[in-house]
């Protein structure tokens, strides 16, 4: 990470399980390094784990993760090779899955993806 507070901060993660652990430290850095409050840093990570959870689980290659600050806060960015856009589910209160989506949108102003030339990009914006 750069020492400018407002660089965006970008970072490829390999599509498996401990991506999520490496997305956590870096959006945790990034906060950190901007100031931002400790509630904050801590629904950015719960963000950050679900969005890089479901590209794991949902897509293939690599995943991209950038972290942006924002006037009022942050933007998560995690970009996967899968063109098919995210789609929450109705919960399934038995299964210990399939809230991911439902985290997000409770803890971000706002979030969506984009299609890319070779996938998508999943976005969350949070407020500090």
């Amino acid at each position: 990470m750069r020492n400018e507070p407002a660089a965006p901060v970008a970072v490829t993660l390999p599509a498996s399980a401990g991506s999520s652990a490496r997305a956590r430290q870096v959006v945790g850095d990034a906060a950190a390094a901007w100031g931002l409050s400790a509630d904050a840093a801590d629904d950015a990570a719960l963000v950050v784990t679900e969005l890089v959870s479901n590209a794991v689980d949902h897509a293939t290659g690599p995943v991209g993760l950038t972290v942006s600050r924002t006037e009022s806060g942050l933007r998560i960015e995690v970009a996967d090779q899968s063109s098919a856009p995210p789609q929450p589910r109705p919960v399934q209160v038995e299964s210990a899955r399939g809230r991911g989506l439902i985290i997000v949108a409770a803890l971000s102003r706002a979030w969506g993806s984009e299609p890319t030339a070779d996938g998508k990009v999943v976005w969350a914006e949070l407020d500090s």
